[in-house]
């Protein structure tokens, strides 16, 4: 599970809590969730995604591949319609996006609606080699495996090479 996926979750329970929305429910999805295979279809798949998740929070993982270029008729089309529900259901929708930094700065500069709605931004640190390392240990542990001090330093050393 991605760190952002676990943050649209926690903010879902979050706001659930203090009543900012009326179920503690998260929908998931990404481009393939919401455009279909022809102009026309994707409005009606996307709205589809939209109206499950009313009264709670909508989830897009990678948001930016919805504007693969200004020719993609279905991601424009699935992004008008996200919008008009959005200034819709403004007291009962929660959408949070998120994506690479610089392809959601495209994003959100994409359509002027985007960045009048989208105002908070949370921007997590890419994992340096120890944080790597212990969670590649961590793993290694919870799935009751040894690593051999050369393996590890080798891991160690390879992983401070590429970042």
């Amino acid at each position: 599970m991605t760190v952002a996926r676990m943050i649209a979750r926690m903010i879902a329970r979050i706001y659930h809590s203090i009543g900012a929305i009326k179920k503690n429910k998260i929908v998931e999805t990404s481009r393939a969730g919401l455009v279909a295979g022809y102009v026309g279809q994707t409005a009606i798949k996307t709205q589809e995604v939209i109206n499950s998740a009313l009264g709670g929070v909508l989830f897009i993982d990678e948001a930016y591949s919805l504007i693969n270029g200004a020719k993609d008729e279905f991601g424009m089309e699935a992004l008008a319609t996200l919008l008009s529900a959005m200034e819709n259901h403004r007291d009962d929708l929660v959408v949070i996006v998120s994506g690479y930094e610089d392809r959601m700065r495209q994003f959100i500069n994409a359509n002027p609606g985007l960045s009048s709605r989208f105002r908070r931004y949370l921007h997590f640190e890419d994992y340096n080699s120890d944080d790597l390392i212990s969670i590649f240990t961590a793993l290694c542990e919870e799935n009751e495996y040894s690593l051999q001090e050369d393996a590890e330093k080798r891991m160690s050393e390879y992983l401070q090479e590429v970042c």
